[in-house]
């Protein structure tokens, strides 16, 4: 899409609106604010991969994080704010990740909506985990018809989400790396969910790290589109069904992190404190990128760029905001 930098501008909030909007009425979930950095010693932080290391600062004598996502911190709000089963919230999500390997899909800064839902236990299967996939996608091809309206834009959207398990994937493609797999399965499909995402693969390797303590790696998955305009897969989604005290415990002792059972979060996990709920997040400049055709995701979004990367941006005819 070619713009000024003020039709980008304008163009992004007409994204974010409408796609806030469909969201939250396709999942019952109610706007909240949310923080920017909490206490390390709540546990409330996502510990992504688990190698990350967070912005921090000392306040007070306590270690403060700045957050990565708000995956186990809305799950305390859930319970703290009273939702009832079937209802759920969702807020702008503001993130600094300074180890993020930055390319056209990175950057040190993450803005997504992060979202959580009440569920209830026999809600803890795949086929509700389906279910909400397809409501999410529906969203996604709601809007795509907006835009291509707005802009007569195309995109390579079929009906339905396609959706295959990561052990599957390999199967299916056992020479190719994770990636590479995804990238070949969403160039065919479109758009593809890939679900149980964290334990090792039957090669023995797992299709891709996750934090222990939020998702159940038997029931997550994220949501990927094919991105003509970069010729390359496009997670726009990790999600899935929380971990309930079970699914902890086993998660956490496969990766050694047994001593996490220990803080505010995972106590309240194991003891059924917490509500058990299904959620995620939606990154809100990757679905910039797909809708307004960017090349490269500092076109949708203020962050941070070497100098050598920006030039060479800059040398491909592409303005950075």
């Amino acid at each position: 899409m070619n713009s000024t930098l003020l039709e980008t501008q304008i163009a992004i909030k007409y994204i974010k609106d409408n796609f806030e909007r469909l969201l939250a009425k396709k999942l019952n979930l109610t706007r909240v604010s949310a923080p920017l950095f909490v206490e390390k010693s709540t546990g409330l932080n996502d510990d992504l991969s688990g190698v990350e290391e967070s912005v921090n600062f000392t306040l007070d004598g306590k270690r403060i994080e700045i957050v990565h996502s708000l995956a186990k911190w809305k799950r305390n709000a859930l319970r703290e704010y009273g939702f009832a089963p079937y209802t759920g919230l969702y807020t702008d999500m503001n993130a600094i990740r300074k180890d993020e390997h930055l390319d056209r899909l990175h950057s040190i800064y993450v803005d997504q909506w992060d979202w959580e839902k009440v569920i209830l236990r026999k809600d803890r299967n795949k086929e509700y985990l389906f279910q909400t996939v397809k409501e999410i996608y529906s969203v996604i091809k709601k809007l795509a018809n907006m835009a291509r309206e707005k802009w007569s834009h195309t995109y390579f959207l079929p009906k339905s989400i396609f959706v295959i398990s990561s052990s599957e994937l390999e199967a299916l493609y056992p020479t190719l790396s994770t990636k590479e797999r995804e990238r070949e399965i969403t160039k065919k499909h479109g758009a593809v969910f890939l679900y149980q995402i964290g334990w090792p693969l039957p090669s023995g390797v797992a299709h891709d790290a996750r934090a222990a303590d939020y998702d159940d790696w038997k029931l997550n998955g994220d949501i990927l589109l094919y991105d003509e305009v970069i010729e390359d897969s496009l997670e726009i989604s990790s999600m899935g069904i929380r971990v309930d005290g079970h699914s902890l415990r086993e998660q956490l002792e496969f990766k050694g992190e047994l001593s996490k059972l220990d803080n505010p979060y995972c106590k309240a996990v194991t003891s059924g404190v917490l509500p058990l709920t299904i959620g995620g997040g939606i990154g809100q400049s990757r679905l910039c990128m797909y809708f307004l055709k960017k090349r490269h995701i500092g076109e949708v979004q203020s962050s941070y760029w070497p100098k050598e990367m920006k030039d060479a941006l800059i040398a491909e005819g592409l303005e950075i905001l």
